[in-house]
């Protein structure tokens, strides 16, 4: 929020003041007026949005028994796609949505993406529903209001609010993938609260909430939504999310001050390869055990995840320049990343 004007605050009758200028200002606003504005407008995003997030409900097996759980969703399109959490819906059988309105109806699991935790769902109704907007997510600030909306422990269409505490935040998904420009918010969440949309003053949706540590108060995650348009846009076009690879089992290792010194780098540690898949890019392109991998197309590579997080969808069959320390010397070796099957 940029000022007071934006949640509609009203200035207080009677009297204005002077500038040193001489011009005519009103007194500021007291604190019960910026409070009732902050008020109306958290009650305003409620209204428009809440009426797109969808309560789900999945049966499945786990263990060999039957299971049931819950969590949250929004629909983002008025033909029935919903945007909810993978962990939500992993190992589903069937799956039920239910709306503040009272409908209900199945839906169907179109893709899911482990590593972002984010899933797709397709409403099974020729009905049109209420539909969320979703906001350019590189537009979130620290300190903006922050308002999440779902079911948490079976309380349907729960509403909390607070600011968001951090952006670019870095979040471990249950496969172990790192998932990027995760949004950090102080707005309550609970189990159950998974897979519902953190909003904007705007009414627009801003991330998907994701998690929570437990133990702690206040520091909640949410996928930022630039990311969830991504998986979104990925699964339409392809069933799931495509993303590169080279074919190596890798490890962040550091390097020595010395090496550093004899080599020019600047970073601290780099990608070393403990095992290369015969056949893969990585094997082709002469890239074998024991080798260190420093930067990608000039840019550096720290760990694992920097790899990964640079292997996406646009990397496929394109090739790529590889810097990697061989012994106390850099070479550069050109790559031809391959598709990552989907079960890696």
């Amino acid at each position: 929020m940029q000022n007071v004007s934006f949640f509609g605050a009203r200035w207080l009758h009677g009297g204005t003041g002077r500038t040193s200028r001489g011009r005519d200002e009103p007194p500021p606003a007291t604190d019960g007026e910026l409070l009732d504005a902050y008020s109306r407008a958290v009650v305003g995003v409620v209204e428009a949005v809440s009426p797109a997030v969808v309560h789900v409900q999945i049966r499945g097996a786990r263990g060999g028994r039957v299971a049931h759980g819950s969590g949250s969703g929004v629909i983002v399109s008025p033909d029935g796609l919903v945007l909810t959490n993978n962990h939500v819906v992993d190992s589903a059988q069937q799956i039920g949505l239910s709306l503040a309105d009272g409908r209900s109806f199945r839906a169907r699991v179109l893709g899911r993406d482990a590593d972002t935790d984010l899933a797709v769902l397709r409403s099974e109704t020729s009905e049109t529903l209420p539909a969320a907007q979703l906001a350019n997510s590189k537009e979130v600030r620290p300190g903006q209001i922050a308002i999440a909306i779902g079911n948490p422990l079976g309380f349907e269409s729960t509403v909390t609010a607070g600011i968001v505490s951090a952006v670019g935040r870095s979040l471990r998904a249950s496969n172990g993938r790192l998932i990027g420009d995760v949004i950090q918010t102080d707005a309550a969440l609970n189990p159950g609260n998974s897979g519902g949309p953190l909003v904007n003053s705007a009414a627009k949706v801003i991330g998907i909430n994701t998690a929570m540590i437990l133990g702690a108060q206040g520091i909640c995650f949410s996928v930022a939504s630039n990311t969830a348009l991504h998986v979104l846009t990925q699964i339409l076009a392809h069933g799931r999310v495509r993303r590169a690879r080279i074919g190596i089992v890798a490890e962040q290792v550091p390097l020595p001050q010395r090496l550093r010194d004899r080599t020019g780098l600047m970073q601290a540690s780099g990608v070393h390869v403990r095992d290369v898949a015969e056949g893969s890019p990585a094997h082709r392109a002469g890239i074998g055990p024991g080798d260190v991998l420093v930067r990608v197309d000039g840019t550096a590579v720290t760990g694992v995840d920097d790899l990964t997080r640079l292997l996406d969808d646009k990397r496929i069959g394109q090739r790529l320049r590889v810097d990697l320390l061989r012994g106390a010397s850099i070479e550069q070796f050109e790559v031809v990343p391959e598709e990552r099957p989907a079960d890696d």
